[in-house]
């Protein structure tokens, strides 16, 4: 079918704008929708990540079936969702810095580099990046301590006693008593390493991969005004698998090394001391070779595509359901 035919048929549903820039956001609701939403997603994915948390640490490789089978046995449900209550509280700030600085440093980039001369696909793929990289470092002011808390509750032993840590906020307290602030922020360097380059290639890949897809189909930005619901959802979904799979394979070693320095500790005369990255890698080498740096990688695999798919179509979803509407922007 032409162009024009599309238009035509596709002529009375309404008109969307195909890329939502900031101006066009209706703030508040782009926020108080975001946190429900995200919330929602968060605790859809928690249990894939609890299991990702528990083989990392894990000084023998289990595989998900068993340690499955051994959460439900011994803790049951509530089991998959340790630590889920202190994730939450965090989800909030978190994403809206994340998003904010996304969305801002999308379209301040994406302009510059139109004005630049860039074409453009580059520029989309230019602003993705940086705007990837700015959301990640901004959210990881607050997600390292958040990371820190629900870590520890997540590979906590379901009836040890005496209990190390009661609740989410037993455990901050406990962490900031012994450690300081610098306990909270423990690991907060390698997790800039692990996300912020991740993110920056992700947002990249998805934003050239969704303008290839659309190319394929020869549809051009006029035409995706009136796509359905279901085009776009699967295109987006498609977008985010492709993106996902090799920055999970790429920084999954650094995730591991992470997660153990925040999680685990050394014994000194009966003190208890944080490692030092140099002897986390030493420790993952000696228990399995390089393959335990991949210890998790299928549940973060399977977490990161589903987390992807999931979290990119709910954040379009946001968008649109955020935009101010047409009348509004032209005024």
């Amino acid at each position: 079918m032409k162009s024009s035919a599309i238009e035509d048929d596709l002529g009375s549903d309404i008109h969307v704008p195909a890329d939502i820039d900031w101006h066009m956001l209706d703030k508040s609701k782009f926020f108080f929708l975001g946190a429900a939403l995200f919330s929602g997603v968060s605790a859809g994915l928690y249990p894939a990540m609890l299991l990702k948390t528990r083989q990392q640490v894990s000084s023998t490789q289990i595989s998900c079936f068993k340690m499955s089978f051994s959460i439900m046995r011994c803790e049951g449900l509530r089991g998959f969702y340790r630590g889920f209550g202190t994730t939450l509280m965090g989800t909030i700030p978190a994403r809206a810095l994340y998003m904010g600085a996304l969305e801002v440093t999308k379209t301040s980039v994406g302009s510059s580099t139109v004005r630049l001369g860039f074409s453009d696909t580059t520029a989309t793929a230019i602003a993705s990046a940086a705007a990837g990289l700015s959301s990640a470092m901004a959210a990881q002011l607050v997600w390292t301590p958040i990371d820190v808390v629900s870590q520890r509750l997540m590979v906590q032993a379901p009836n040890a006693s005496p209990c190390r840590y009661k609740n989410g906020l037993d455990a901050f307290r406990k962490i900031l008593f012994a450690d300081g602030l610098k306990g909270l922020y423990r690991g907060f360097g390698i997790s800039m390493l692990t996300y912020a380059p991740s993110n920056a290639v992700w947002w990249a890949s998805y934003s050239v991969a969704n303008k290839l897809i659309y190319g394929g189909l020869g549809w051009s930005d006029n035409i995706r005004r009136y796509e359905s619901k279901a085009t776009a959802v699967a295109v987006q979904g498609l977008s985010a698998a492709m993106a996902s799979g090799v920055s999970a394979l790429i920084t999954t070693p650094l995730d591991t090394i992470k997660t153990r320095l925040q999680v685990l500790d050394k014994e000194e005369n009966g003190v208890r001391k944080p490692l030092t990255m140099l002897q986390t890698v030493r420790n993952l080498v000696k228990e399995s070779g390089l393959a335990a740096c991949y210890r998790g990688l299928g549940p973060r695999w399977a977490s990161m595509s589903l987390s992807a798919t999931t979290m990119i179509t709910t954040y379009e979803l946001l968008k649109r359901l955020s935009a101010k509407n047409q009348e509004s922007l032209t005024s």
